[in-house]
């Protein structure tokens, strides 16, 4: 295995942990919010859920708070799959950039694109998780179904609902690490600036990345958000099995037929509705994850080179023998 290919791994792996452990964590509000998304308001402006707290009132009056946790392992599971691959791809394509054209600085517009193929490729692999996940999510409480049977209840071409919107938010990841990456190399180089040392920090403090990521994560969800919310609607599990609904809710399965829904009930506003918990939730998550991402980097490092020492010498054992 060579020198990039352990670091992209070490990448991979310390994402993916810090990836699960932000998700489970905020758990909780994650659902609230997907709940809330999914709603739009019907021909006569009913809606169930004024405000976000209004998921959580309905799960603790009628004794659900556990439902909460739907679909939590299927969730763990795709972003463990889905951050390890995004990571590894995003580290391995810049090393790949790097050795290329001999340099250790990426411009904007390179991180861009390389953060974009690696959202890409992430997308195309983890969609039925990802589906799967929200449908749970969107569930009523206490009726979410099983991973094998939402996979399978459906077509197979049903398993990527939101697959375009989800090749469209690949900019929602590449914004924010690509401005978390410059934004860090800055601090660092003001860090090896002052300090007058001669070579740069290892990593960032827990407030720095955490803040840093913060900051990164609200600007990439500001300007995507309205891509993020017609993707919710879109893989939200069906409200009821009433015909006539059944009918309505097929009808917004398609880009346009969400778009339309939102313009026709909410307006231009609808585009908008839960911003602010998808700031609340996503900022947290993701600086949680960056945070613990930077923290445990060091040590899977120190693993993998242990894991490799280790197979080096059972090879050299066996090739003794």
């Amino acid at each position: 295995m060579t020198r990039i290919d352990l670091e992209s791994i070490t990448e991979a792996t310390s994402g993916a942990i810090g990836a699960v452990l932000s998700t489970s964590i905020l758990y909780p509000l994650d659902t609230c919010k997907a709940k809330y998304q999914a709603e739009v308001k019907s021909s006569h402006g009913q809606q169930k859920y004024r405000r976000l707290s209004d998921v959580l009132l309905e799960a603790i009056s009628t004794g659900r708070v556990l439902s909460l946790y739907q679909g939590l392992g299927t969730k763990n599971l795709q972003s463990f799959i889905a951050q390890f691959v995004y990571f590894y791809g995003y580290s391995y394509f810049k090393k790949l950039y790097q050795v290329k054209y001999g340099t250790k600085s990426i411009g904007t517009k390179a991180n861009l694109l390389l953060a974009a193929s690696a959202g890409a490729c992430t997308a195309i692999i983890t969609q039925p998780l990802d589906t799967a996940s929200s449908r749970m999510q969107t569930s009523a409480f206490g009726r979410s179904k099983g991973l094998w049977t939402m996979l399978t209840e459906g077509s197979w071409s049903e398993a990527f609902d939101g697959l375009g919107i989800s090749l469209l938010l690949t900019s929602n990841p590449a914004i924010q690490y690509t401005v978390f990456d410059q934004l860090k190399q800055k601090l660092l180089d003001g860090k090896l600036k002052k300090a007058g040392i001669g070579s740069s920090p290892e990593s960032l403090s827990a407030f720095s990345a955490f803040l840093l990521g913060a900051i990164s994560k609200s600007i990439a969800t500001v300007l995507t958000y309205p891509a993020i919310r017609c993707k919710v609607m879109i893989q939200a599990a069906d409200s009821s099995d009433d015909e006539t609904k059944e009918n309505k809710k097929k009808s917004r399965k398609t880009l346009s037929g969400v778009i339309n829904a939102i313009w026709k009930q909410e307006g231009a506003l609808g585009f908008f509705k839960g911003l602010d918990a998808q700031i609340l939730k996503t900022v947290l998550s993701s600086a949680l994850l960056l945070m613990i991402k930077e923290k445990i980097t060091a040590t899977t490092w120190v693993l993998m080179l242990a894991v490799r020492s280790s197979l080096s010498v059972t090879q050299g054992r066996l090739k003794g023998k």
